[in-house]
């Protein structure tokens, strides 16, 4: 064990000095800004566009004093409604050929008009590519029933305001749940994939025949992604330094502007920050394990595509524990070794108890040795072409 870990930190030394020393490491820090910016460029554009289809336009065909009642009653649905989520209403006065100006109005691009309304009060008929019982058609047939109503006066309600209760703590947790996965996903697909390619450059200089003389292969493995690691918490260090402006010029201060997690804030922190190097480690060690087969920088390519599809599997799978931590999903994801660190990190925003991350991070740790054990017997076996024959059911055997 003693020569393993000696192994394991000279490897681990000289790949972090390596990567940290260089000069691309530079760009690797700068590499986050990229998609953010794109990101909220793309992010406006698409909202722009969203908030301006998604309001539907009926034309409406009528008198001015019709239009009136129609727009009052519109009016006083704003007041339980978000106006952004309410049918929008155009006044065009009649015409003699009401069928021309009808299919006029249809073909109006600015504003694009959805549907056309005429004969109002008496009878009314709404003509347009919409459905006779969906959202649009509702809302303007309970327009017209208070269109000639007077309001009455609605009755006086006592509301009585508490910090918080089941229902809103619950559903406040998981939004808390859903962003520490989101930030766990995002910076391991970030970081973890860039193992994949390791082992290349000794392979191709033939240099991995001399470092495995030296060391035990499972050295060079354990030595490779603890090394990767270091370099990515340094990477987190410095982003996290520079983001410290961004959180604290959020809404109520920092933090203060998510939900509280159900353990607070210095306990959850700790947690993600554990199951962030959990999840590193576990699918650092199935990707250092994948890489050590390519040969090529052309192969490393062909690998990074389904390797990164299968992440967003993973984050799938995990993502149903944010929303129903009890759940049979929930509990498979988090005994599922690859997932497990995700789902574990909403359980720590919508529960209080501390006995089972416990379990987990042994859970998760067991299986990070048990994958680069594997990882090492296969490379030996298949790359060096050393050691005895292996048969597939021993390959977990000393």
């Amino acid at each position: 064990m003693s020569k393993l870990l000696r192994g394991a930190f000279v490897i681990g030394r000289r790949d972090f000095s390596a990567t940290v020393l260089s000069k691309t490491f530079l760009f690797f820090l700068l590499g986050p800004m990229f998609p953010l910016m794109f990101g909220g460029i793309f992010g406006g554009i698409g909202a722009s566009v969203a908030s301006q289809r998604e309001k539907p336009v009926v034309a409406v065909v009528a008198s001015q004093s019709d239009f009136d009642a129609l727009s009052a009653a519109r009016m006083r649905l704003t007041d339980a409604i978000d106006d952004g989520k309410l049918v929008g209403l155009i006044r065009f006065a009649p015409e003699p050929d009401a069928a021309a100006q009808q299919k006029r109005l249809l073909a109006t691009s600015n504003p694009p008009i959805q549907a056309v309304l005429t004969g109002i009060p008496a009878h009314p008929s709404l003509t347009g590519a919409i459905h006779p019982d969906g959202t649009t058609a509702r809302q303007l047939q309970l327009m017209l029933a208070t269109a000639d109503v007077a309001p009455a006066p609605a009755p006086r309600m006592d509301v009585t305001p508490t910090d918080s209760t089941s229902g809103s703590l619950s559903k406040d947790r998981s939004i808390t749940g859903q962003i520490g996965q989101m930030i766990l996903f995002f910076l391991t697909l970030l970081l973890s994939t860039m193992l994949l390619s390791q082992l290349v450059e000794e392979k191709s200089n033939k240099i991995v025949e001399v470092v495995a003389a030296a060391v035990p292969i499972e050295s060079l493995f354990v030595g490779k992604l603890f090394a990767m690691l270091a370099a990515s918490i340094l990477g987190l260090l410095v982003w996290t330094a520079a983001g410290a402006a961004v959180i604290a010029s959020l809404k109520q201060g920092g933090l203060g502007a998510l939900p509280p997690p159900a353990m607070g804030w210095p306990g959850f922190l700790g947690l993600t920050v554990i199951y962030f190097a959990m999840n590193y480690l576990l699918l650092g060690a199935v990707f250092l394990t994948i890489g050590a087969q390519a040969s090529t920088v052309r192969e490393v390519q062909t690998l990074s595509m389904p390797v990164t599809f299968a992440q967003v599997v993973i984050f799938g799978f995990a993502a149903t524990s944010a929303v129903s931590p009890d759940s049979g999903a929930s509990l498979a994801a988090m005994i599922f070794p690859l997932s497990s660190p995700l789902a574990m990190v909403a359980r720590a925003a919508q529960s209080p108890d501390l006995w089972p991350h416990v379990a987990a991070i042994a859970w998760q740790a067991l299986w990070v040795a048990v994958i680069l054990r594997l990882g090492a017997r296969l490379f030996r076996k298949t790359v060096l072409k050393s050691g005895p024959g292996l048969k597939w059911w021993r390959l977990g055997r000393t």
